[in-house]
């Protein structure tokens, strides 16, 4: 009896965001509130809101939200399969682009307010602190995304080599945790921390258990 009930039930509510997800004001209404994460650390920086060391509250927030806009981008897959929310890949690019420009803001506001732009002195913390290399490391990798992220790109490369190269998305994420678990060691404040690392993980397990699962599909296939 549930089972008569529930199916045709869910099936409507996956169609409606779908249609929702498809629609041609989904994507701009989606920029707009990737945007205000930005827009409210710009205000509350103006608004001199960001408390007794306003610097390392930028550093940290931009820090902050380009971690949570990797995660979002790694969820757009488990949701779209397990959901049946296909034009949720829409968008992903849109999602990447986005966490690359919080990382650059990172980045940037790392550079101006703790290293006063000297660039002599930046590649003297990325040598000495490893927490800091981490960072960079994961920055130069979605630096990589980012450029081939586009149509002529993936024509460029071919789809195999293209999603060879943007599976690299998950080792961002493991520099960005563990880079995020250095710079919270010296406070020993790991909560947060332990929230990333369960998400990643349950992802990164999600989607070696959907390969696996691929791969034994294909192999009773190419047996019968």
């Amino acid at each position: 009896m549930m089972r008569s009930t529930t199916v045709p039930l869910a099936r409507p509510a996956a169609s409606r965001v779908n249609r929702w997800l498809a629609h041609r004001l989904a994507k701009p209404l989606a920029g707009l509130l990737c945007c205000l994460p930005g827009a409210w650390l710009v205000w509350a920086a103006l608004a001199n809101a960001l408390g007794a060391n306003p610097a390392e509250a930028l550093i940290r927030s931009l820090g902050d939200w380009s971690l949570r806009f990797l995660v979002l981008v790694l969820l757009v897959t488990p949701l779209r399969v397990a959901a049946g929310w296909p034009a949720l890949a829409r968008l992903r690019r849109m999602l990447g682009l986005f966490t690359f420009a919080y990382t650059c803001l990172h980045l940037l506001a790392y550079a101006w307010f703790d290293m006063g732009f000297v660039p002599t002195d930046i590649a003297a913390d990325i040598a000495k602190r490893p927490f800091i290399l981490v960072g960079f490391l994961a920055w130069v990798l979605l630096l990589t995304l980012a450029l081939t992220s586009f149509n002529r790109a993936i024509r460029w490369l071919g789809a195999a080599r293209w999603q060879g190269l943007h599976r690299a998305v998950y080792a961002v994420a493991v520099l960005a945790v563990l880079h995020f678990f250095w710079m919270r060691s010296g406070k020993n404040d790991f909560a947060e921390v332990a929230v990333y690392a369960a998400l990643l993980g349950a992802l990164l397990g999600w989607r070696i258990w959907r390969r696996l699962a691929h791969t034994a599909g294909s192999g009773r296939s190419s047996r019968n």
